[in-house]
């Protein structure tokens, strides 16, 4: 895939990261924010936000490990 680059007004090139390494960065956080408002809907009292949140950090792990197999042919950066 294309890598992706956003030159600043003077030139410079601000991101220069291919879509899989982009992929990486945003499920391992979104991940983690996943999670961590499941954690702090259990611990507030609410068990349905709880779980929606942890049902959400679980899609986006399939979909990590989907787009990851789809991609495997190519390079990281």
């Amino acid at each position: 895939m294309g890598d992706v680059e956003l030159p600043d007004r003077h030139g410079f090139t601000l991101i220069d990261m291919s879509l899989k390494a982009f992929h990486l960065i945003f499920v391992t956080l979104l991940t983690g924010l996943s999670f961590g408002c499941a954690a702090w809907a259990f611990q507030t009292g609410n068990p349905l936000w709880g779980l929606v949140a942890v049902a959400a950090g679980i899609f986006v792990i399939v979909y990590g490990i989907y787009f990851l197999k789809k991609l495997k042919n190519v390079s990281y950066l």
